[in-house]
């Protein structure tokens, strides 16, 4: 029997732990995961519409300040069934959302995309934070995201929208206009920070 060398020898252990670890990784819950956002990193995975001073600071991607007009970072990639989790944090007067199977990444509106909205002072609370703009209105007593980290957890599979905050389920409905589309994240007003952003196709 050939005997192997040292070199081979920790070649061939090497070869064995990196397997081990893929396949660790391929087996782990949450996989099939693409994470858009984490911490700093993730601009680059955005189209950037509007005029808002998205960067990088203290472990997220955060935008304080903009023009008249709502600004968005939206993929290039398009999405038809899929989950979305995301951690946020929102001033109290931040005016921000995440926009769902958008029909013109060129035009990001509430008509044109499903909008989970981020807006603890909007005039109309039927529509605040929690809510899929004029789609599904919040619960009664809704939440309010306004100075701390949040999460939401939003499933759009076919006509099935579900929206979940911070472990409260606020949307469950079924609404058939919007099929397909990008994904667009929102600046308004105020101050609006992203800590993570993933997405699962279903």
């Amino acid at each position: 029997m050939k005997k192997l060398t040292g070199a081979a020898l920790a070649a061939t252990a090497l070869v064995a732990t990196l397997g081990g670890c893929a396949q660790m990784q391929s087996m782990m819950p949450g996989s099939g995961w693409t994470t858009l956002i984490e911490g700093t990193r993730g601009l680059d995975n955005f189209r950037r519409v509007g005029d808002a001073n998205w960067a990088a600071v203290d472990g997220a991607i955060q935008a304080t300040s903009g023009g008249k007009d709502p600004a968005y970072l939206v993929t290039s990639g398009t999405y038809k069934d899929f989950m979305v989790r995301a951690e946020f944090w929102a001033s109290d007067d931040a005016n921000s959302g995440i926009f769902l199977r958008c029909q013109n990444p060129a035009v990001i509106t509430d008509e044109s995309c499903y909008e989970a909205n981020i807006f603890d002072q909007r005039p109309d609370p039927t529509y605040a934070t929690g809510a899929i703009v004029k789609v599904a209105p919040v619960p009664a007593t809704f939440q309010r995201a306004g100075g701390k980290w949040n999460t939401y957890e939003i499933t759009a599979q076919g006509d099935h929208l579900v929206v979940v905050l911070n472990g409260q389920k606020t949307v469950d409905v079924h609404n058939a206009k919007l099929a397909s589309g990008p994904l667009a994240l929102q600046w308004g007003r105020g101050t609006i920070k992203w800590r993570k952003v993933e997405i699962k196709p279903l």
